[in-house]
């Protein structure tokens, strides 16, 4: 629930640099990088209408909230709501503990690999 509050009020901008009809760079939550183009006036000093273009679209999550708190809902969802809530906290019983009786036990130490002796592997 949390990560659908977050992505839903989340807000952020996409910046695309076109070169004419082709894609130069294309950058979120950044500017985007550009092409050189423009930087170029020392060929050209009058000022010429230049072929780069930038767009931006702005992407706007949800600013506003509404919070309901358990007493906004009427007395039928209430009463709905915490016997649900009663009865799966009372569906599952723990079980009893038990003892382990070979917990402490360590195994012998092999001295011989019979597999590898007589050649018997499992496959």
């Amino acid at each position: 629930m949390a990560l659908v509050v977050l992505f839903s009020t989340l807000s952020f901008t996409i910046e695309s640099h076109y070169c004419g009809d082709h894609l130069v760079d294309t950058a979120v939550f950044t500017k985007a990088k550009k092409c050189g183009v423009d930087a170029d006036t020392t060929i050209t000093p009058t000022k010429t209408k230049s072929c780069c273009s930038d767009t931006v679209q702005v992407i706007k999550g949800q600013d506003q909230l509404k919070l309901n708190t358990f007493s906004d809902l009427d007395f039928s969802t209430q009463y709905i709501i915490t016997t649900f809530v009663y009865s799966y906290l009372h569906l599952f019983k723990s079980l009893p503990k038990q003892s382990i009786p070979h917990k402490n036990y360590a195994p012998p130490n092999l001295i011989l690999d019979y597999q590898v002796l007589h050649d018997v592997y499992i496959i």
